[in-house]
């Protein structure tokens, strides 16, 4: 038997950047209503798991203390965000990451979500766990970015190798490049960060590229795969199915963190990756065996990014799914597409693996695919 976890606070929902922002607490919200829905919270394998926030000691670890001292003064007067020094710490009124009332004990919430699923995998009591609170892998050790206060993937890696693990794989399959949680390690030996993205080139936060591979002993430690935009599943799946697994494997973790945004999406309105929902499945069956080959099955899966609410909900449940070994019926629950619909305000698909096509052209879509496949190849000669 494997046991599984499953981390979740509604709590959670605190971290709430604005009515209008792109980061709704709601596709979260949704996603553990559906995989509830379809019994997986249920399941006899799983136990369920509520969160301790993080300690101010636990967020220091991954970042610095004049950053949090910050983060907690604008979290308890807002207004101050308004000011000049605002702007430095990522926190500006009208910025990507604007600062909200509570956001420091929010933020904490999701960091203490990712710790204790770490170390229920470290410590022995579960072998995998799904938090989808986390995966806010932008934030940088100094400040705030891309939606993202504190960087919970970091925050919990530390608390492994705080807990003695020596070598931890972490991998983003998120359309965005994991910069915040790259260069956190990026002089650390002990932590392997792999990420596919589409290309800075084209899209936030502007890294990531193939030549990014860590620096002083961790040269190597780094792996980047930046795909064009329109790249579609083949190079997309072909970059975690031969280069991150072979990274991961061969670096020998002892525990993996996958950071699992579902906005590679071509649905999506903040990317154009165009990848199809066909994809998912097949991409989250490869992250279970590669912490099966890797790790013994050490997984600690993490929320991420994903902008569209008809996405977000089927994508992660498909994820739990995989963990669990269980096959869902197409159909979605009826009362949770109901109810979904109403909380969100829009039809959604009725269907587990629905899709429609991307839009566009069989010629643009071509030739991305090929150029798309020479990353892959770039990426696998660095290897070695």
């Amino acid at each position: 038997m494997t046991r599984t976890a499953f981390v979740f606070d509604p709590e959670m929902a605190s971290y709430d950047l604005g009515d209008d922002h792109p980061l709704s607490p709601l596709r979260r919200l949704l996603a553990v209503d559906l995989i509830g829905a379809y019994g997986l919270r249920a399941h006899p394998d799983v136990h369920e798991i509520v969160p301790q926030r993080a300690t101010d000691a636990q967020i220091a670890r991954a970042h610095a203390a004049a950053y949090v001292a910050a983060v907690q003064r604008m979290s308890a007067q807002p207004m101050l965000a308004q000011g000049w020094d605002a702007a430095q710490w990522g926190l500006a009124a009208g910025g990507d990451t604007p600062a909200f009332a509570g956001m420091h004990e929010a933020a904490a919430v999701l960091c203490g979500a990712s710790i204790t699923a770490a170390l229920e995998v470290w410590e022995g009591r579960a072998d995998q766990v799904f938090s989808p609170a986390g995966g806010l892998h932008h934030a940088l050790a100094n400040r705030a970015a891309g939606f993202c206060i504190y960087n919970d993937p970091a925050v919990a890696i530390h608390a492994l190798l705080d807990a003695g693990a020596t070598r931890v794989a972490y991998i983003d399959i998120d359309v965005h490049h994991g910069d915040g949680t790259q260069w956190i390690f990026y002089d650390d030996p002990r932590v392997l960060t792999c990420s596919v993205h589409e290309s800075g080139r084209y899209l936030f936060p502007g890294t990531g590229a193939l030549s990014e591979r860590g620096i002083g002993p961790a040269v190597g430690t780094s792996v980047n795969i930046p795909l064009p935009p329109y790249a579609g599943d083949a190079p997309y799946l072909r970059a975690i199915e031969e280069v991150i697994a072979r990274a991961v494997v061969d670096f020998a973790p002892e525990i993996i963190v996958t950071q699992d945004g579902a906005d590679p999406h071509h649905k999506d309105p903040l990317a154009h990756l165009q990848v199809t929902t066909a994809a998912f499945p097949r991409a989250y069956r490869m992250l279970h065996q590669i912490a099966q080959t890797a790790c013994d099955g050490r997984w600690v899966a993490l929320g991420g990014g994903g902008y569209h609410t008809d996405v977000v909900p089927r994508a992660w449940t498909m994820l739990f799914a995989e963990m669990l070994g269980v096959d869902l019926d197409d159909a979605l629950p009826n009362e949770w597409l109901v109810t979904a619909e109403a909380r969100a305000g829009q039809s959604l698909t009725p269907t587990l693996r629905g899709d429609s096509e991307p839009e566009i052209s069989l010629a643009e879509r071509t030739r991305a695919d090929a150029e798309g496949h020479q990353v892959v190849d770039q990426a696998l000669l660095l290897l070695g």
